[in-house]
């Protein structure tokens, strides 16, 4: 008699129940003993769901196809010079910022679920983990490639991974992930795999790729589309495990509530990055930072929300605030980077007549009112060659370690500012929600390393700023600095076949 095949859920249920077990010779607390010290509680590890049900030798199959895809295309556009077809070469410190801050960040991704799959005692989310972190490698991996290409041509790609380590604006994603890695298998889950993969990736990924199309970035659009695939997964684990331990036992509620809020609040701050990105770093725009906030937050989240209100869970604190923010945070971040790209591997310029005038349409009850100002009087100290450049080193928040620049909710026109006394040290932050994350964790963040308290101690290189460049790897004067003027702008215009004057218009 012939044997039938197995079908997809038959093959899972092997996949996954088939390989679990129960320990004899040791007990299974001492095996996994990380998933009950959160507080979390789980009846039935059974009951957990993979709607994709993805086995292993299907996944094989499909990265496989994904990879060859990916790889034509990138050889294709490194055969075609591609590099030469992009709308400015402003738009390669986009691909620097993104080297830089987030690709490292797979890689985090791809050690954390790894960890976090060991010590999950359900061989459910075991496997899911265990997909997830080959996915993240696989991405690190693809991007790398990718922009590597860039690195032939442009400044400041070079040495992404050690930047990622020491430079003081890359500890803002950096923390991010170091946190959460250092967090529990519950929590990692939730703060990468719901907050971050479901909740805010939209934010990153779509805008970033679209920008990528629109600029005629083509091999990074598609690493971008070889990784879609991927990221839908990535977004059902996410909910998969919101209404998992939600279904499991009502004590979760408010633990999950918990980390909703902290991990919602601490990723919507990196995204600023991502802000900064699409209003001032793309010649030719796709959307506003609003804009984007409006689709894939508000709407998007909005029905997520909804749809999470039967199991308890409400939207997160302050998300109303960081909608307020999206008025402002891109113009905030731009005008600290503008100020300190002398110590950034990427150039930063003053924006000009025309981009003014977008960015007036977009945000036209704010930006001609409070930040319009600030970039005609520095474009006029342009033109009179004295560019500024704040030489003083800024004081950082504690929890998300951004400058201290941004305002008041409701008051653009004062600096936020909140601080906690804790074990007889003042720490400083940004805003309610940093200070809330500190103080129910003081003795974590507690031991932040911030950059600009270790140059001060004298642990980043040496006491003057060149010191630091160099510990950084930064080729001053190629990495950094404004763009005009830069190598990178006179190669591309020695491709383009303009003169300075030409070049200046």
């Amino acid at each position: 008699m012939a044997v039938k095949k197995m079908g997809l859920k038959q093959k899972y249920a092997h996949l996954t129940r088939g390989l679990d077990w129960e320990t004899s010779y040791q007990k299974m607390d001492d095996v996994f003993p990380y998933d009950q010290f959160e507080g979390i509680k789980i009846t039935d590890w059974s009951k957990w769901e993979d709607p994709f049900r993805l086995t292993m030798d299907a996944y094989w199959k499909f990265q496989a196809e994904k990879e060859r895809k990916l790889y034509a295309v990138i050889d294709a556009f490194a055969q075609n010079n591609g590099q030469l077809n992009v709308s400015d070469a402003r738009y390669i410190n986009v691909l620097k910022l993104f080297l830089t801050g987030v690709s490292p960040l797979e890689y985090q991704a791809h050690r954390g679920f790894a960890f976090t799959g060991r010590h999950m005692r359900g061989v459910g989310p075991r496997i899911a983990a265990q997909m997830q972190s080959l996915d993240e490698l696989r991405h690190f991996q693809t991007q790398a490639h990718t922009i590597s290409h860039y690195n032939k041509f442009f400044d400041g790609i070079a040495e992404f991974q050690h930047m990622h380590d020491r430079v003081w604006y890359l500890s803002v994603p950096k923390s991010f992930f170091d946190d959460a890695r250092a967090a529990g298998p519950f929590e990692f889950m939730i703060a990468i795999g719901f907050a971050f993969e479901y909740v805010l990736t939209n934010l990153l990924f779509v805008p970033f790729m679209s920008g990528a199309a629109y600029n005629g970035d083509m091999s990074t659009v598609t690493f971008g589309f070889s990784a879609q695939s991927d990221e839908s997964r990535h977004m059902t684990l996410g909910i998969e495990v919101i209404k998992f331990l939600l279904e499991q036992h009502p004590d979760n509620l408010p633990i999950v509530q918990k980390w909703v809020d902290k991990w919602f609040w601490r990723g919507f701050k990196v995204l600023g990055l991502v802000a900064m990105m699409m209003d001032y770093m793309l010649p030719k725009k796709v959307m506003s930072w609003k804009e984007a906030w409006e689709i894939y937050f508000t709407e998007a989240g909005g029905s997520l929300f909804t749809d999470l209100e039967r199991y308890g869970l409400k939207v997160p604190k302050y998300a109303d605030v960081a909608t307020e923010m999206a008025e402002h945070i891109s113009h905030q971040n731009w005008a600290v980077f503008y100020q300190y790209t002398h110590a950034a591997a990427f150039h930063t310029w003053t924006p000009d007549k025309e981009h003014l005038d977008w960015l007036s349409e977009k945000y036209p009850n704010t930006f001609d009112k409070y930040y319009r100002p600030r970039w005609e009087m520095w474009a006029k100290m342009d033109e009179e060659g004295k560019r500024f450049y704040n030489m003083a080193l800024p004081q950082l928040c504690q929890t998300c370690q951004i400058p201290m620049a941004y305002t008041e909710p409701g008051d653009p026109t004062q600096i936020a500012f909140r601080c906690t006394e804790w074990n007889g040290e003042m720490y400083h932050f940004c805003s309610d929600g940093c200070k809330d994350i500190f103080d129910d964790e003081p003795e974590k963040y507690a031991q932040s390393w911030l950059p600009v308290h270790q140059i001060f101690q004298g642990n980043c290189g040496g006491p003057t700023v060149p010191d630091v460049l160099n510990w950084y790897r930064l080729n001053v004067g190629a990495d950094n600095m404004d763009y005009v003027g830069s190598p990178d702008e006179q190669v591309w215009n020695s491709w383009k076949g303009k003169a300075p004057a030409e070049a200046a218009e």
